[in-house]
Protein backbone atom coordinates (compact mmCIF):
# COMPACT_ATOMS: atom_id res chain seq x y z
CA UNK A 1 0.00 0.00 0.00
CA UNK A 2 1.89 3.44 -1.33
CA UNK A 3 1.29 6.49 1.37
CA UNK A 4 0.56 9.87 -0.09
CA UNK A 5 3.02 11.71 1.61
CA UNK A 6 6.32 10.16 0.36
CA UNK A 7 5.15 7.16 -1.80
CA UNK A 8 7.07 4.71 0.03
CA UNK A 9 5.61 1.31 0.08
CA UNK A 10 4.67 0.06 3.32
CA UNK A 11 6.49 -2.90 4.84
CA UNK A 12 3.69 -4.83 5.93
CA UNK A 13 2.87 -7.64 3.95
CA UNK A 14 -0.82 -7.66 2.55
CA UNK A 15 -1.94 -10.18 4.61
CA UNK A 16 -0.67 -8.71 7.58
CA UNK A 17 -1.88 -4.92 6.81
CA UNK A 18 -5.97 -5.99 7.70
CA UNK A 19 -3.93 -6.62 11.53
CA UNK A 20 -2.22 -3.67 11.56
CA UNK A 21 -4.91 -1.53 10.71
CA UNK A 22 -6.72 -3.18 13.96
CA UNK A 23 -3.63 -2.06 15.53
CA UNK A 24 -3.84 1.81 14.23
CA UNK A 25 -7.32 2.11 15.18
CA UNK A 26 -6.90 0.20 19.06
CA UNK A 27 -4.24 2.87 19.63
CA UNK A 28 -6.39 5.58 17.66
CA UNK A 29 -9.80 4.54 20.38
CA UNK A 30 -8.61 6.64 23.61
CA UNK A 31 -5.20 6.83 25.07
CA UNK A 32 -2.72 3.65 25.43
CA UNK A 33 0.53 3.08 27.70
CA UNK A 34 3.70 1.24 26.19
CA UNK A 35 2.61 -1.03 28.70
CA UNK A 36 -0.55 -1.71 27.65
CA UNK A 37 0.53 -1.64 24.16
CA UNK A 38 2.98 -4.55 25.03
CA UNK A 39 0.76 -6.28 26.67
CA UNK A 40 -2.03 -6.56 23.80
CA UNK A 41 0.09 -6.88 20.87
CA UNK A 42 3.58 -8.27 21.66
CA UNK A 43 4.33 -11.39 19.35
CA UNK A 44 6.89 -13.33 18.40
CA UNK A 45 4.97 -14.65 16.02
CA UNK A 46 5.86 -13.23 11.92
CA UNK A 47 2.74 -13.12 11.19
CA UNK A 48 1.54 -11.00 13.45
CA UNK A 49 3.96 -8.03 13.66
CA UNK A 50 1.76 -5.24 13.92
CA UNK A 51 3.19 -3.23 16.59
CA UNK A 52 6.73 -3.78 14.86
CA UNK A 53 5.28 -2.87 11.22
CA UNK A 54 3.66 0.11 12.58
CA UNK A 55 7.01 1.56 14.20
CA UNK A 56 8.93 0.26 11.45
CA UNK A 57 6.86 2.38 8.93
CA UNK A 58 6.40 5.65 11.17
CA UNK A 59 2.92 4.74 11.85
CA UNK A 60 3.24 5.21 15.68
CA UNK A 61 5.64 7.42 18.30
CA UNK A 62 5.87 6.75 22.10
CA UNK A 63 6.95 10.69 23.02
CA UNK A 64 9.01 10.10 26.43
CA UNK A 65 8.40 12.33 29.41
CA UNK A 66 9.80 12.87 32.68
CA UNK A 67 7.58 11.44 35.17
CA UNK A 68 4.66 10.31 33.03
CA UNK A 69 4.34 6.91 31.70
CA UNK A 70 5.32 6.91 27.97
CA UNK A 71 1.92 7.06 25.98
CA UNK A 72 1.69 5.46 22.78
CA UNK A 73 0.54 7.49 19.56
CA UNK A 74 -0.24 7.41 15.93
CA UNK A 75 1.69 10.46 13.99
CA UNK A 76 0.54 12.06 11.39
CA UNK A 77 1.43 9.03 8.92
CA UNK A 78 -0.14 7.01 10.64
CA UNK A 79 -3.43 8.41 11.23
CA UNK A 80 -3.52 9.10 7.06
CA UNK A 81 -3.31 5.48 6.87
CA UNK A 82 -6.42 4.85 9.13
CA UNK A 83 -8.74 7.60 7.66
CA UNK A 84 -7.39 6.22 4.32
CA UNK A 85 -8.56 2.78 4.80
CA UNK A 86 -12.16 3.65 7.10
CA UNK A 87 -12.89 5.31 3.74
CA UNK A 88 -12.29 2.78 1.96
CA UNK A 89 -14.12 0.41 4.17
CA UNK A 90 -17.40 2.58 4.10
CA UNK A 91 -17.21 3.56 0.30
CA UNK A 92 -19.51 0.67 -1.07
CA UNK A 93 -18.17 -1.30 -4.00
CA UNK A 94 -19.30 -0.63 -7.52
CA UNK A 95 -20.57 -3.23 -9.51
Amino acid sequence: MKTDDDNSMLQAGTSQLGNLLQFLAWIAERPRTYAQTMDAWRSSCPRLSAWEDATANGLVDVPRRADVEPVVVLTPKGQMLLASSDGARRTPARP
